[in-house]
């Protein structure tokens, strides 16, 4: 009875150590995410000359529809741009003009790699090369800002992540030796009795197991469970989720459950393999 409950306070354990670091890995999974988010909203408006003809700021779409930081592409007319101008200020200037004093434009939205200040810039000057571009603007702030916050937080989170990762594989390693405590003896009578250590480690190699990945099971339902709620409370969420990352997730949870219980089972094992019989009492 003593062994069953010792066998599962082990599980809760590293269920619950499994679920604190699955947590901080699920929480670093929506950082990114978030960081994306909010990088590919981060637009470039291409402001054409005056003279500029639309087929030729068309053909100059076209072609930055080709390059591997474009996210995505709005061609603007003028008739365009003085509808948004009209819907925006709600004043119509060609009520006073002869001509439509607004310019062509393109809208550009990067890839989040791309959204950094130096990627920015490199991609600025490859626009302007470009005869019919008057200008390129963005918010060199907002880029800034939110490429030094971000940079902030996940080295943050990383260290955070450091942090943890190394308590749980000790909290684990302890819970897991603790339980095996109770074994000792069983160990040592094996051994006397001419069990080889390959016979000896078998089934304690097997229920570590088992039981790590019950430990992992219970804590990606734990996890799987917070997910859930937080996307009733906060729906935006499950649009930023990653299917991929989330079962990367997952199977980290359950290969480090299993990997930490049968490696601290075997030095268990090991170490009371190696005890004089009056060392164990």
């Amino acid at each position: 009875m003593k062994k069953k409950t010792s066998y599962i306070y082990s599980i809760i354990g590293i269920a619950l150590v499994l679920f604190l670091l699955g947590t901080i890995g699920w929480l670093f999974i929506n950082g990114i995410a978030l960081s994306n988010f909010a990088k590919e909203n981060v637009q470039l408006q291409i402001v054409m000359h005056d003279n500029t003809r639309p087929e030729m700021a068309k053909r100059l779409e076209e072609i930055l529809r080709k390059q591997p930081f474009i996210s995505k592409v709005h061609y603007i007319s003028k008739e365009d741009a003085l509808e948004k101008y009209v819907r925006e200020k709600g004043e119509d200037p060609m009520l006073f003009l002869t001509e439509n004093p607004l310019y062509i434009s393109i809208d550009v939205n990067l890839k989040p790699r791309y959204v950094v200040p130096d990627s920015i810039n490199k991609i600025q000057q490859f626009i302007q090369q470009s005869n019919i571009v008057r200008e390129v603007v963005y918010d060199r702030t907002v880029v800034s800002s939110l490429d030094q916050n971000l940079r902030k937080v996940g080295i943050i989170l990383g260290i955070i992540a450091i942090i943890l990762f190394v308590a749980v594989v000790f909290i684990i390693d302890n819970t897991v030796r603790l339980a095996m405590f109770s074994n000792r003896h069983l160990i040592k009578t094996m051994q006397m009795v001419g069990a080889t250590r390959r016979f000896i480690a078998r089934p304690f190699m097997n229920k570590a197991i088992v039981s790590g990945f019950i430990s992992a099971a219970v804590a990606v339902m734990c996890i799987l469970a917070l997910i859930y709620f937080s996307q009733q409370l906060i729906p935006e969420l499950a649009a930023m989720q990653n299917i991929y990352s989330l079962a990367a997730l997952i199977a980290g949870m359950i290969g480090l459950g299993v990997f930490i219980s049968v490696f601290s089972t075997y030095r268990s094992v090991i170490k009371y393999l190696k005890m004089k019989v009056d060392q164990l009492y």
